[in-house]
């Protein structure tokens, strides 16, 4: 294998070793993440509750204002009583009485209803914030708890980069361009090994010349059908040159 071609397996190896530290530090703060979540919808809970409590508040007013109003007619239709004459007038007045004193019960009764579930709302609300500081808690221990695994995990990710930056450092920057364009879409199958001569990253079966050239290896050769670069393996090399042998 060409001295270039080395070099891009090896930056390829790093570089897929350096992508694989994103997954193990997600799943050293996966329980913080869970927390986080469960803290989130808990928040999310109370402000919908606030939002149903200054409700029922603005409904308790509404009816305190209505209460006030029927007092006030209560008021004056017990003046009225004074300046009753006729059996007529006697009746329309306890009949208004009547409809009034319904009207003060419900308002009453709607009241001390809306009263009540606003005091289970604020019961609910009290509920969820202490399960809120209770998971902000657990949170701050768990945090401690992966602190160091983290560190440890951002040491080994910085090591590996620097080999990279070393090693890259080196080489013919033109073709660390190239390689890092067909990176941003192939990503960690930017170089891929021949394998029963198809291509490991498409499958597609490569050409006698393509093969040829992969197994001269004089230049960088890049899949026909994909486009990642291409390199073969010892083993892979030395059957096709039995096979050559043979025919």
């Amino acid at each position: 294998m060409n001295n270039y071609l080395e070099q891009l397996v090896e930056i390829a190896k790093i570089d897929k070793e350096i992508d694989s530290f994103e997954p193990r530090i997600a799943e050293a703060k996966v329980e913080i993440t869970g927390l986080i979540t469960q803290r989130d919808e808990l928040i999310k809970k109370v402000d919908i509750l606030h939002d149903e409590e200054k409700e029922l508040s603005l409904k308790i007013a509404k009816n305190d204002t209505h209460l006030a109003d029927l007092n006030k007619k209560s008021e004056d239709i017990a003046k009225k009583w004074k300046a009753v004459k006729t059996e007529k007038e006697n009746k329309a007045l306890a009949l208004e009485e009547e409809i009034l004193k319904e009207q003060i019960t419900f308002a009453n009764e709607e009241i001390e209803r809306l009263s009540k579930n606003k005091q289970l709302k604020k019961s609910e609300i009290d509920l969820l914030q202490e399960q809120i500081a209770s998971l902000d808690e657990q949170e701050k221990v768990l945090e401690e708890n992966v602190k160091g695994v983290l560190e440890d995990i951002k040491e080994q990710r910085q090591e590996i980069s620097t080999k990279k930056e070393l090693l890259t450092s080196q080489m013919d920057q033109k073709i660390i361009v190239f390689y890092e364009k067909i990176r941003k879409w192939a990503k960690n199958t930017s170089v891929v090994a021949v394998y029963k001569q198809a291509c490991g990253g498409c499958f597609i079966r490569l050409n006698d010349k393509t093969y040829t050239d992969i197994l001269k290896n004089e230049d960088i050769i890049t899949c026909p059908h994909c486009g990642r670069i291409l390199y073969i393996k010892k083993q892979e090399h030395n059957q096709a040159q039995t096979v050559q042998k043979v025919v």
